[in-house]
């Protein structure tokens, strides 16, 4: 059984930063292309990063770009998110994803396992 366990949310002023994890059982992590989406209020689930098997390939939504760093960890079965300057915009609950396809995925269909979400809180 495939599960996806997020940690790391909370509430943060603006300008500030949080790092997400992602632990990873029952799936083969190594050979997994992983995600991170959000859904913020009254919104569509969007996509935020995503990284390829051993991370060389990396890709950002444009209003993350330079302020998100993603990451893994193969040998911990573990996906970060590490998010800085964080914005009010920002705020939303942040799912892990993870996809037997070859490239990271960048829209919720692409996604085989989803996490239960941690909620990012950013005030103003």
């Amino acid at each position: 059984q495939v599960q996806l366990v997020e940690s790391g949310g909370g509430l943060v002023q603006a300008g500030g930063s949080l790092r997400l994890s992602c632990a990873a059982f029952g799936v083969t992590f190594a050979s997994s292309a992983m995600g991170w989406f959000r859904q913020g209020p009254g919104k569509e689930r969007e996509f935020v990063a995503g990284i390829g098997w051993i991370g060389g390939s990396l890709y950002y939504a444009d209003s993350v770009k330079g302020r998100f760093t993603i990451s893994r960890d193969n040998a911990k079965n573990t996906l970060y998110l590490q998010m800085n300057s964080l914005k009010p915009e920002d705020t939303a609950v942040y799912y892990c994803a993870a996809s037997r396809r070859l490239t990271p995925p960048r829209l919720a269909d692409e996604v085989d396992y989803w996490g239960q979400g941690t909620q990012v809180t950013v005030s103003s």
